[in-house]
């Protein structure tokens, strides 16, 4: 966007914030539309497109899909760490989705339950954060680097039903053991989690907990595709 263009956009907003915004909000595949741009009866803050219905997971995936774009390429990965290499499409990831978000609900996560995701970055941390908007669990993607004690105030932060996480992840020099830390992090945790979905690396497998763990893959698998969840303009979507 140019400097012109983008002084042109400010100023509108500025002279016309409520139709700046509705104009944008044009471009999103709502589910219902909204009664208003801004709600302001009951106060500060204000409520965002109050009535409208709308879905995350279907705006960034199905919504291509619907527009005849499901073959096209959605996500690139490349990992210089392990030389794997992938592609999928629109289709193909929103496929992976729609099982794993059918998985957590076998799980008994629900809308408005909260997952953590203490991932390394792989595809699989997409396809979890996007399951969990498509069914409207709130997710919260805690930072790979941070060690259990870090990992435990989230977990007691966010109260999860569930933890998506994987046996391993690789930085230069050096392999983190992501279950190792989990498990630490659980133990200090006032909160325990419902479950734990563990994505076993090749590269690094582990020993699943009986009782506590879940296999990514076979959950995956083995689990129905779900539809999305028509969430509310204002339902929270992750905890940062």
């Amino acid at each position: 966007m140019s400097l012109n263009r983008y002084a042109a956009e400010y100023e509108r907003w500025r002279n016309d914030p409520e139709g700046f915004w509705r104009d944008a909000a044009a471009a999103l595949p709502w589910t219902r539309p909204f009664d208003s741009v801004i709600d302001d009866s009951r106060g500060a803050p204000p409520t965002w497109f109050a009535g409208g219905e709308i879905n995350a997971c279907r705006a960034a995936l199905d919504i291509h899909i619907e527009r005849g774009r499901g073959d096209e390429i959605a996500l690139i990965y490349e990992s210089a760490m392990t030389g794997a290499r992938a592609r999928y499409s629109f289709a193909e990831i929103r496929d992976q989705t729609a099982r794993f978000a059918g998985g957590l609900i076998s799980l008994g996560v629900a809308r408005g339950d909260r997952v953590i995701i203490y991932m390394p970055m792989v595809p699989e941390a997409v396809i979890a954060m996007l399951a969990c908007a498509r069914i409207g669990a709130i997710h919260s993607v805690v930072f790979g680097g941070f060690a259990s004690r870090e990992l435990a105030a989230r977990i007691d932060h966010a109260e999860p039903k569930v933890i998506v996480s994987a046996s391993c992840g690789f930085e230069p020099g050096r392999t983190v053991n992501y279950k190792r830390l989990l498990d630490d992090a659980i133990a200090l945790a006032a909160h325990k989690p419902h479950r734990c979905i563990i994505l076993n690396r090749k590269e690094g497998p582990c020993a699943l907990t009986a009782g506590q763990d879940v296999d990514f893959d076979a959950l995956q698998r083995d689990a129905s595709p779900a539809p999305c969840e028509p969430m509310n303009a204002a339902d929270p979507l992750y905890i940062l």
